[in-house]
């Protein structure tokens, strides 16, 4: 069953260069009780993505058009007086950068204090009790003491740690977690990975987890969307994408990740950059870095199509091999 359903999402932005398409006509669904991962790139849409279902996005600049319903509510075009109560409460977001989600004037139990009283009715004590709980559940060490510091006595991996446990208090039943391993050492990304899957398993929280790194979401996802110049690329399982990659982008992002044999060669890349959002190319926004790049690739955009195990690809490659998959939300 399907807790948030995205369809023909669009997030354009009005700037004096152009319309920046920054998500262009999107589809996908988050089921109860997984993980999905949305990759890709820097400036592929997918910070954009979670930006606009969480409804962080000032409209105007922004123009949004499409559907994200969070069970049957309708999202998009939302009062944001009614979003206000969703967002926390029944969906949260874990941010890239944790120092710059805390208030450096405010302890970090003041402030987790005054998200949890938003969304609740207990009293002081009860806030403050149930915080230093879920502090001692993400391993923050003296987790009374640590409630009443700031965000500057504390490293990378202990503020995300505890912005973690600052969404999880308010119960949501969606997080989504945007890049939150970036800023960190080797060592705490893997800490903080593997604390987000066990209390992914007890809380039955539903997690839409955005990062660049294959290797990350290998280990943590159970579908990956790959998303590329604001369009998604390809879905699938997270065993058939490793295994099997169709489009050509996920194969050269699989191809690209660090590998021990590879050690004293040139290290595989894929040629080129990510357009900026106001240049996207006519036709598969893809194909000036595609090695399998053909004419029709530089004049239409190709339609998503459905494999027998349920991969979805949008590419040319595949167009007279499958029947189209229309609108695949999966």
């Amino acid at each position: 069953m399907s807790i948030i359903t995205v369809e023909h999402l669009k997030s354009f932005f009005k700037t004096d260069e152009g319309i920046v398409k920054a998500v262009d006509d999107i589809s996908f669904e988050l089921k109860e009780n997984e993980i999905l991962a949305i990759v890709g790139e820097s400036g592929c849409g997918k910070s954009v993505t979670a930006q606009t279902i969480m409804g962080l996005l000032k409209c105007p600049p922004a123009m949004i058009k499409g559907s994200i319903k969070y069970h049957d509510q309708e999202l998009v075009g939302l009062p944001n007086k009614a979003y206000h109560k969703l967002r926390g409460r029944e969906i949260g977001m874990i941010f890239q950068e944790p120092m710059s989600a805390f208030d450096p004037l405010y302890t970090v139990g003041e402030q987790a204090a005054e998200a949890v009283a938003v969304h609740s009715s207990l009293s002081k004590f009860e806030i403050r009790k149930k915080i230093i709980a879920m502090f001692n559940k993400v391993g923050i060490p003296e987790p009374e003491n640590r409630y009443d510091e700031y965000p500057h006595q504390m490293s990378g991996g202990m503020l995300q740690r505890m912005l973690i446990a600052l969404t999880l208090a308010c119960d949501p039943n969606v997080l989504i977690a945007d890049e939150p391993t970036t800023a960190l050492d080797v060592t705490i990304q893997a800490q903080v990975l593997n604390l987000m899957r066990d209390l992914q398993k007890e809380f039955h929280t539903s997690i839409i987890f955005i990062t660049h790194d294959l290797g990350v979401v290998a280990e943590l996802s159970d579908r990956i969307h790959v998303m590329y110049a604001g369009k998604i690329v390809e879905k699938a399982n997270v065993i058939d994408l490793f295994d099997h990659p169709k489009h050509p982008y996920t194969k050269g992002l699989l191809a690209s990740r660090l590998r021990r044999e590879l050690k004293g060669e040139i290290l595989p890349y894929i040629k080129g950059t990510v357009p900026r959002a106001f240049e996207f190319p006519k036709g598969c926004r893809f194909h000036p870095r595609c090695p399998h790049a053909m004419n029709i690739c530089q004049q239409q955009d190709p339609e998503p199509v459905m494999f027998d195990n349920g991969q979805v690809c949008s590419c040319w490659l595949y167009a007279k091999q499958k029947k189209k998959a229309g609108v695949d939300k999966r």
